[in-house]
């Protein structure tokens, strides 16, 4: 029952989280609604990653409310996505780049959310490895 409550609260969670950062990279991305403008310099392979990731977390939710192994696989892709991204963004400012220093924050911030839903799905919905080792009597 407990894991059942965690689940649900993962996958609505990740799922608001999916939809915010698709609306919202989307916006950069297409200039809606004159986001861009108040982004001031995003760095667009930061916001390509997030778009990437959006769509990703929209399908761990599925996999959170339907309890499927693959769930922990994908959100440990996505966690690689915003890893190597960040590595990137680290060569980015280190060679001039300009970037907003939230950008930095922001990345902590979905890197380590993205790493604790994977744990959550990796504790409560993976198969747990058991071991049939012989009795000593």
């Amino acid at each position: 029952m407990r894991s059942t409550i965690i689940l649900k609260i993962s996958g609505s969670v990740i799922a608001f989280l999916g939809i915010v950062s698709l609306f919202m990279t989307t916006s950069v991305i297409f200039d809606l609604f004159g986001i861009r403008a108040q982004e001031g310099n995003y760095v667009l392979f930061i916001v390509v990653a997030n778009f990437i990731c959006a769509f990703i977390y929209l399908i761990a939710a599925y996999g959170f409310f339907t309890k499927k192994k693959w769930t922990t696989m994908i959100l440990n892709i996505a966690a690689g996505i915003l890893i190597v991204a960040f590595i990137c963004l680290g060569i980015y400012i280190y060679s001039g780049g300009i970037y907003e220093h939230k950008t930095i924050g922001a990345m902590i911030f979905r890197t380590l959310l993205n790493v604790g839903f994977a744990f959550v799905s990796y504790k409560y919905i993976s198969p747990k490895e058991t071991t049939n080792l012989p009795r000593s009597n």
